[in-house]
């Protein structure tokens, strides 16, 4: 496929930005299968948040195409391939990931409505309805938004321009590669969904890393890239969950007991590879000190925010502490990673622990210096949880970089899970 003669004879028809419920990650479906048996009537609004305030994405990518887009996704439905693939697959060794009953309300599921407005130079958008619904939106919505931006930057460039810049961005995917490919004992994921440069370039990335990676590459999260390739599709749960159980505790108690109701719920849904536990949602340093033992049999742990050196090094003293050898054990980094960062951390856990890596934006959206401006390098957008229930939603990560909620509630988190001191760390993506 010559991605440079598509991206400059672009045809909307032939290439929307999202084309299939299934262009989205893989945690998507199991999370909202889980909250589908256990949070049914739970209502939630999504917003958008720019943690990158320089950039004014609102003058970057026009609201008309924006909507385009957005109503587009709305008309998407499950195929019957698509619903085969789901009901037939297995997905970590298991087949029969998702029941009947969860399968059923994804074939007749739509996109709810969205709430676009204009403020200033960035967008506020926002998704408000059940929780199972509105959370569908998270992952389709940012890739829409970033690969606007690319397009926008790209549009007055002509044919041999975007050979060059595509032929330049696949070379430094390509030496990315080599370097890992000398590494062993680990696996490598594809995470890049959500801040992809294009689904065309996110396939691309997927389809080298099979055959520069051989078995290293453990395969991607994005659903339709899984299918159609012939991939593992991999992840397992996100900090939404947490930060939707935490608005809804009744009192301080219960807020402080909510990140283990999670894993509890999960665990009635879940087991083997899937029991992941992600720690830093409300700080990781007080989940481990409060985390019942039963956690500690529990598959691996997810890094994705704070020092991912110290964060490792914490997690293999936790799990010696409860009896457990760190090397029948699996550490998933999955935080801004780049292969300097992913060679760093192979050096110092390598025979020590399990090693896994979720190379997200870095891997599908690094054009850093390649277009005029440097107007194509990668910034931080995600889409949160604002409110669930009427309550509002807070996350505290292990890094005050990357926390949301309003003000007064992040102060009572604190309290609450006694975060104390952070260290602020600089936000690559």
């Amino acid at each position: 496929m010559d991605i440079a003669a598509r991206v400059h004879a672009h045809n909307w028809k032939i290439d929307p930005i999202v084309r299939s419920v299934l262009d989205t990650d893989f945690y998507k479906l199991l999370m909202a299968q889980s909250i589908l048996r256990h949070h049914p009537r739970t209502r939630v609004t999504f917003g958008l948040i720019n943690r990158s305030a320089d950039v004014p994405v609102a003058e970057l990518i026009d609201e008309g195409a924006l909507r385009e887009q957005l109503d587009h996704i709305r008309t998407l439905s499950l195929s019957r391939g698509e619903s085969t693939w789901l009901r037939g697959a297995a997905f970590y060794g298991k087949r029969r990931m998702f029941s009947p009953d969860f399968i059923e309300w994804l074939e007749a599921f739509r996109f709810p409505p969205y709430e676009l407005v204009r403020r200033g130079d960035q967008y506020e958008l926002t998704f408000e309805g059940p929780w199972v619904e509105t959370t569908m939106w998270e992952v389709p919505a940012l890739a829409v938004l970033m690969e606007l931006r690319s397009r926008a930057v790209l549009k007055d460039m002509g044919k041999f321009e975007l050979q060059v810049l595509y032929a330049r961005a696949m070379t430094r995917v390509w030496e990315k590669i080599e370097r890992l490919r000398g590494l062993d004992a680990m696996g490598v994921a594809d995470f890049g969904t959500r801040r992809r440069h294009g689904f065309l370039w996110q396939d691309w990335c997927v389809q080298a890393m099979v055959e520069g990676l051989g078995p290293i590459f453990r395969g991607t999260s994005n659903c339709l890239i899984a299918l159609r390739r012939e991939v593992e599709a991999v992840g397992t749960n996100a900090h939404e969950l947490p930060m939707v159980y935490g608005a809804l505790a009744g009192d301080d108690a219960e807020l402080a007991a909510a990140p283990y109701r999670v894993l509890d719920d999960w665990a009635e849904d879940y087991a083997g590879n899937l029991r992941i536990l992600l720690p830093d949602t409300f700080g990781s340093a007080q989940f481990f000190a409060r985390a019942p033992d039963w956690l500690g049999d529990w598959t691996g742990v997810r890094i994705d925010s704070g020092d991912p050196f110290e964060g490792g090094e914490a997690v293999l003293r936790w799990w010696r502490a409860r009896g457990q050898d760190p090397r029948d054990k699996l550490i998933i980094f999955s935080d801004g990673l780049d292969v300097e960062r992913i060679e760093a951390l192979h050096a110092r856990f390598r025979g020590r622990v399990g090693l896994a890596f979720g190379w997200g934006t870095l891997l599908t959206n690094d054009f850093r210096g390649l277009a005029p401006g440097d107007g194509l390098a990668p910034f931080s957008l995600v889409c949160k949880v604002v409110s669930a229930d009427g309550a509002p939603v807070v996350k505290l990560s292990d890094n005050p970089n990357k926390a949301t909620g309003p003000e007064a509630e992040i102060a009572r988190y604190r309290r609450v899970f006694a975060t104390g001191a952070q260290t602020a760390q600089a936000l690559v993506v």
